[in-house]
């Protein structure tokens, strides 16, 4: 079948596969560019099939907001280089404005919902096959509220979504740059676990009983330094970061705002990265280039 290359064009626009695979799949497909496409999605599973395994830990940090719901959504791709791709870019959007839209239970539900007539799992597929590199829709969470929230993304790499009682718009954005900043583990000292303090608390006593201090005094250091760490870890403990010679307590203090809850997302943590030595990878490759046959050169 004479297969136009105009034919090939408009199916490699539409799926990004290269010229020879569209040719290829518009021959199967007897010229049809539908039962071509599908072709190719088919193809394009096997191949992101066989990448999923692979580590994916850089990508990027999406927020969405719209009445009253903010979503915030961790979408990872294998490089730096492809997150800043602009079809990466657009599949980690149209994740983010599924699940304001679809509200998902969980990822699995969320890869499920359709988008423009596919699954987001299929659109992710394609995505795979056209960029080379395994996607994977991480984690999100959505924020309910008709309080005062402030959203901040940094560098696409760190997102915060964070929930006032009280305060103004420019508030929460200076507390959520505040969060993406200095990474809080918790809003307050109520809010860190009991058992934690307890067992930091043993750990500061050891520390203090082995510079010989009498019993009152390590009571006493141990309490201050106790304090100091609590500072270190929760938001409201923390210097403010656009006045350090403010406690972010003493500015909800003058402003009359309390903190509810914050989320941060920072791309790729706790993913273990896989470590490469290049210098290793290239010489594999080079010996199994010499092993593979000649050919017609022969």
């Amino acid at each position: 079948m004479d297969i136009k290359p105009a034919m090939v064009k408009e199916l490699r626009e539409r799926t990004g596969a290269g010229m020879m695979d569209c040719k290829k799949a518009l021959v199967e497909a007897g010229g049809d560019i539908d039962a071509a496409t599908e072709v190719l999605r088919k193809s394009g599973q096997a191949k992101a099939d066989k990448k999923s395994a692979r580590v994916a830990a850089e990508g990027r940090v999406v927020v969405r907001s719209a009445a009253g719901r903010h979503a915030i959504v961790e979408i990872n791709s294998e490089t730096d280089f492809v997150a800043k791709d602009d079809n990466f870019r657009a599949f980690a959007d149209s994740v983010a404005d599924t699940v304001l839209a679809a509200s998902p239970s969980d990822v699995g539900d969320l890869m499920q919902a359709r988008v423009d007539g596919r699954s987001l799992e299929e659109a992710r597929a394609e995505l795979v096959a056209k960029i080379g590199e395994n996607v994977n829709v991480r984690r999100f969470e959505v924020l309910d509220s008709a309080a005062n929230v402030g959203a901040y993304v940094h560098m696409d790499r760190i997102g915060v979504l964070i929930e006032l009682d009280g305060g103004d718009e420019a508030l929460a954005r200076d507390l959520a740059m505040q969060v993406a900043a200095t990474a809080p583990i918790h809003v307050g000292p109520d809010d860190v676990p009991k058992d934690f303090i307890d067992k930091e608390r043993e750990i500061l006593t050891a520390q203090a009983l082995q510079e010989g201090k009498p019993e009152e005094i390590v009571r006493k250091m141990v309490e201050g330094r106790l304090r100091k760490y609590l500072d270190e870890i929760t938001l409201v403990g923390q210097p403010f970061v656009k006045d350090p010679d403010k406690r972010v307590r003493d500015l909800l203090k003058q402003t009359g705002a309390t903190v509810r809850r914050f989320i941060r997302f920072a791309v790729g943590e706790g993913i273990e990265k896989k470590q490469v030595d290049f210098a290793e990878e290239v010489k594999q490759q080079a010996s199994q280039s010499q092993k593979k046959p000649s050919g017609d050169n022969e």
